[in-house]
Parts: C-alpha cells; structure tokens; sequence
C-alpha cells in the first residue's frame, strides 16, 4: 500500500481551471510555486528522460547552515522530477494519485555544499517497468541518477503507483476528503533541541522526546508551508524522511546527515492519532558509515520502517 501520494494536487486543480501544466514546474504538485525546482524536462525516449533542476543558494527548509543543504533536497527534487516525468512520459492523467511504496536513495555529501549561485543538477530518469491496470492504476519503478557539473551527485531507485480518484478514495475511505483529514491534527508536541539534529530552527524539527533514549513521536506542524503546501489527506512521505532522518540523527549523538535512506511505506500515516518512531543501531555500511533502522507505529502498527545511513557532516 502506497502512502505518500500528492492530496488535493494544486496541479489537478489548476488543470481544472483551465490553467493547465504549460512548464515543467507545473507538475511538480506545489501550491507555491516558487518552491518547484524542476526547470527543463528533454525526453530522450518513452522511458528515459532528462530533467534539470536548480537547488538555491539558500532554502528555507532544506539548507541547513550557511554552507550545507539536507540530503532531501536531492530527494525532493527526485519527486519532482518523476511527477514531470510520469505525467508527461508516461501517460498518466493529471488528477491521478501518486504514491511512493518504495525508496532507495543515496547522495553525496559533497554534492550538497552550496556554492554561493544556485546550483544545477541533472537528473536522469529511467522507469524499468510501467504496469497499468485494468481499472486505470499504474505501477511504475524508476530509477534516478543525478550529477553536478559532471559529477556524480546521488541516485535513487523508486517504487510508486498513480490512482484515479474514484480508486484512491476508495482506498483511502474516511479520510478521502483532503481537508477534514488536514484539520484533525493533532497539536505539535514540544520539539527536541533543534542542534541535536542539525537544525536551527524548532519549527524545522519534526520529532519529539519521550524520555526514552531509542523513542520518539512525530511532530506534526500543519502550519510549515514548505512540509505542508497544500492540505493533504494524510503525513506526507516528504514528512515521514525527515523525522526518519532525525531520529537516526537524534540517535547517533554527534553531527551527522542522513545521506542515505532504504524505506519501505507499509501504510498511510494519518493526522488523527500519534506516530511513534524507534531506532535500532545496525552495522556500518561498506564504507564504515554508521547505519540506524527506524521503524514507525501507529495504532500499533507499523507503517513505515526505513535503513538510513549516515555520514560526518562535510568540512566547511
């Protein structure tokens, strides 16, 4: 089950409108436009795609000090990318639901240094399968590898599918309606110090303590325009990556990004009710890097669990 599709899509509702995608920016599934990285899509053929995207020189949310952007930057613009290049590619309506089962990713720090000017990053986008099903779904893998200047800058692997309305209302029942689902929730708990997971700002954080050294709850703030553009019927999967990423930061003790990430979303996360995170130390990675499992509950379930590998913050 696919849980972090693109709710009350201000794409679908500006394609209403008459305003339909006339640029790649279009598609990318944000309110504020301002905050679509896409810039250029060239089909190369049905399914590979180049598209470029230009990272800031600064962000509100996604750079983290004068000198570092958040791995999800990569990721974010990896989403972006495959919404231009589902719907433009590969066929898929405009009001279709996308959603991400599975996530692969890595990036290089380095990659992430800012430059002093916005940087450009090429992303090439392959999708190695595209199912449609007999009732209009799509089930569709990519995969993604970016580069800057030439270099390379990280890649992904993404499971995903696309639902039409009538199909992703059935699935999501009582919490179809995108904005009754945005109202119920629940208040933001109090924020772990934002310097143990890199942040400067408590509003960027996204867990709580519990007083348990390997525990958190997620911390949901509806009114942060960049994790919450737009109503959503449930916690976006955006969302879901950075408190995975701060948890296993939070967990580690020392300065850290989460660079890489290998999830699986088992289930929606609603707004309504707690969801509670726990983390397990595994064994480095192949280059030593330490490594943390995160798994998620909620009504004591789980709902996503995802690896993330971490690296020492890049020198400035």
């Amino acid at each position: 089950m696919s849980h972090t599709s693109v709710a009350a899509s201000p794409v679908a509702e500006r394609a209403r409108t008459g305003a339909g995608p006339k640029e790649p920016k279009d598609y990318v599934g944000k309110r504020d436009l301002s905050e679509a990285l896409v810039v250029d899509c060239r089909h190369l053929c049905d399914t590979e795609q180049i598209v470029t995207v230009e990272w800031p020189d600064a962000h509100d949310f996604y750079t983290l000090t004068p000198h570092t952007h958040s791995p999800l930057l990569f990721t974010e613009s990896v989403r972006q990318a495959l919404a231009v290049s589902c719907h433009t590619a590969q066929g898929v309506p405009m009001d279709y639901r996308l959603g991400w089962e599975y996530l692969r990713s890595d990036v290089v720090a380095d990659a992430l240094r800012t430059a002093g000017r916005p940087t450009a990053v090429r992303l090439r986008v392959v999708h190695s399968a595209v199912k449609r099903r007999r009732l209009g779904s799509v089930q569709l893998v990519a995969h993604v590898e970016g580069t800057v200047d030439g270099a390379y800058a990280g890649s992904a692997e993404i499971h995903y599918s696309a639902h039409p309305g009538v199909i992703y209302d059935r699935l999501r029942g009582p919490y179809a309606d995108a904005r009754a689902a945005f109202r119920q929730a629940l208040p933001p708990t109090p924020a772990v110090s934002p310097e143990r997971v890199r942040r400067l700002r408590t509003r960027d954080v996204v867990i709580s303590p519990t007083g348990e050294a390997d525990r958190w709850r997620m911390r949901v703030d509806t009114s942060h325009s960049v994790l919450y553009d737009h109503p959503h019927d449930h916690i976006p999967g955006m969302v879901l990556l950075e408190a995975a990423g701060q948890a296993a930061q939070a967990r580690l003790g020392f300065p850290s990004l989460p660079v890489g990430f290998d999830t699986a979303f088992d289930r929606y996360v609603e707004f309504d009710a707690p969801c509670w995170l726990t983390t397990t130390p595994l064994r480095p990675d192949l280059h030593g890097r330490p490594r943390v499992r995160v798994d998620a509950h909620q009504r004591d379930r789980r709902v996503f669990t995802a690896a993330v590998t971490l690296a020492p913050t890049p020198a400035t």
